[in-house]
């Protein structure tokens, strides 16, 4: 199955100021998630960004929040984005039916989102280079359960291309760029 632009968004998860810092390769999980989120913008997905209990854990960090200041954010304490209200009803607004999921950590919050995705009939994509958690057991873990789980797995470039198709799309060049 291919992902087309249409009823497609990304979901960018829990990038946050105090946890960021512990994360496997985070510089590498940042870059990518940056990638993503340009991508996404350049063909108008729709992006929704959540924060798990910002109180203690902060913000989204800077390099993220400066590419999503126009978008919605969903304070949430639910480790699912999925089991978060407001942010099922945004999606159900949106007439989404695939989810483009980046962010951490791949074993919590990442790994029960897609999985409530999925059993709730969207189509999760979570981008393996653009998850992360502390540990890297953690991570390779997550992604394994995820395949067990029937959700499909990407990279960032992987996905991008998908949803232009072609080099002839109007952003072709501006994506190709941001994968360089």
């Amino acid at each position: 199955m291919r992902i087309p632009i249409q009823n497609t968004s990304l979901l960018v998860v829990d990038i946050q100021e105090k946890f960021a810092p512990h994360i496997y390769e985070y510089e590498k999980l940042l870059a990518n998630c940056c990638a993503l989120i340009k991508g996404c913008e350049l063909l108008n997905l729709p992006i929704a960004i959540t924060e798990q209990n910002s109180a203690k854990l902060g913000m989204t960090v800077p390099p993220i929040k400066e590419l999503l200041s126009d978008h919605p954010y969903f304070e949430k304490i639910e480790f699912s984005c999925f089991d978060n209200i407001p942010y099922k009803e945004w999606l159900k607004t949106k007439s989404i039916k695939n989810v483009i999921i980046c962010g951490i950590e791949s074993h919590i919050c990442v790994l029960q989102t897609a999985i409530d995705l999925k059993e709730a009939g969207y189509t999760p994509i979570v981008i393996w280079d653009a998850v992360s958690s502390r540990k890297l057991e953690n991570k390779t873990l997550a992604l394994e359960r995820l395949k067990q789980e029937g959700v499909l797995i990407s990279s960032t470039e992987s996905i991008l291309f998908e949803l232009i198709k072609t080099f002839a799309h109007p952003q072709a060049k501006e994506i190709s760029k941001l994968i360089k």
